[in-house]
């Protein structure tokens, strides 16, 4: 643990905030400072069921997690809906704002936050976990050597899980009054996501929602997809498909001119503590195409901290430079979530269009 560690304020508890106090705690320039809720026995027995110090701050509403001057960051997993009253008002209280995705139900609702987080000086980010891993990294290094991979020419990636019947009736993410982007919102998110950070976030001109979408009886989607196309000069393309209808998927394929990149599991690696993929360059077909000329090279990356620890670190060391040093805020991070709000949008927008291209 480093010297005055950044102080994070939780507002809510939900399940997601387990995994995140404890990252929190594992990251060695943070700790849990206050943890709020609507009803104080429900953050009560969030510090008690999580192990938490004695020493954690418990509060009975949001505000006073915001109204404590010894908060230096709030880390915040509510519901959709109420992204924009409480991220807006934690900027405006200059808490730094680490916040759950999708970020907010629109990109001019999301808009507000970053203004907010901008004009105050404060430090915004998601809580895209997968892209704070070492493999991220180190697949981007591979992707763009011209050499082993060449042009990117094709994307697509898949999040889905299959739920419950409990689920459906009572889970926020089927609510329109609290997550109305459903499973686009959810797992959509990283979807996109990941094909923009495959292209460097990348914009593309258009995007074309797949037919015959699932709802739910309130109108919230169940499952999706999509396609992006960058262009008649830019031939890449990428498809997409999120639900909460199929088998556990994280898949991630990118295909280039001379190589091809796969894994099963980009957004939660197997394990804490290394993740792979398979990385292909030169393939052809032996003689007769009988088989291969090589096998997929499968890339292994250790990881000191799970990428969620570093997350919370990489947040907290740039909170730290603003505190200490009067850094400016980094941009990159508002920008890559603007930007996946964006084409969430535009995916959204095409499907209450009947499927016919958005152009961005």
């Amino acid at each position: 643990m480093v010297d005055n560690p950044i102080r994070f304020g939780i507002i809510g508890c939900a399940e997601i905030a387990k995994k995140v106090s404890r990252a929190i705690n594992l990251a060695p320039n943070s700790i849990i400072y206050a943890i709020g809720s609507r009803l104080i026995e429900k953050a009560k027995k969030f510090v008690r069921e999580n192990g938490l110090s004695d020493t954690v701050n418990i509060y009975g509403s949001y505000e006073e997690v915001l109204g404590d001057p010894s908060v230096d960051a709030v880390y915040m997993p509510l519901p959709t809906s109420l992204h924009v009253q409480w991220a807006v008002m934690a900027a405006q209280k200059k808490k730094h704002l680490l916040l759950e995705k999708p970020t907010a139900l629109s990109v001019a609702d999301l808009n507000q936050i970053l203004d907010a987080c901008e004009s105050n000086g404060v430090q915004f980010m998601d809580g895209t976990m997968w892209l704070h891993h070492p493999r991220t990294l180190k697949m981007k290094e591979m992707l763009y050597d011209p050499k082993l991979f060449g042009q990117i020419r094709l994307i697509h990636s898949t999040s889905t899980f299959a739920e419950t019947q409990e689920f459906f009736e009572n889970n926020i993410r089927v609510k329109p009054d609290l997550d109305a982007l459903g499973a686009l919102g959810d797992t959509g998110w990283y979807c996109i996501m990941a094909i923009l950070w495959a292209v460097n976030y990348q914009l593309p001109k258009t995007v074309t929602a797949l037919p015959a979408p699932t709802h739910n009886a309130s109108g919230v989607i169940l499952a999706c997809g999509s396609s992006f196309q960058w262009g008649e000069e830019d031939t890449k393309i990428a498809t997409f498909h999120c639900g909460f209808l199929s088998h556990v998927s994280m898949d991630l394929s990118i295909y280039g001119s001379n190589g091809s990149l796969h894994l099963k599991d980009f957004i939660i690696p197997y394990q804490e503590n290394s993740a792979s993929f398979d990385f292909t360059s030169g393939a052809k077909f032996a003689e007769l195409h009988l088989g291969w000329n090589l096998k997929p090279t499968q890339v292994q990356v250790a990881s000191e901290l799970p990428q969620e620890a570093l997350m919370v670190q990489e947040f907290a060391t740039l909170v730290n430079s603003i505190r200490s040093s009067g850094s400016k805020p980094d941009r990159k991070w508002p920008e890559i979530s603007r930007k996946t709000q964006l084409v969430l949008d535009a995916v959204m927008k095409s499907i209450e269009i009947g499927f016919k291209p958005v152009a961005l």
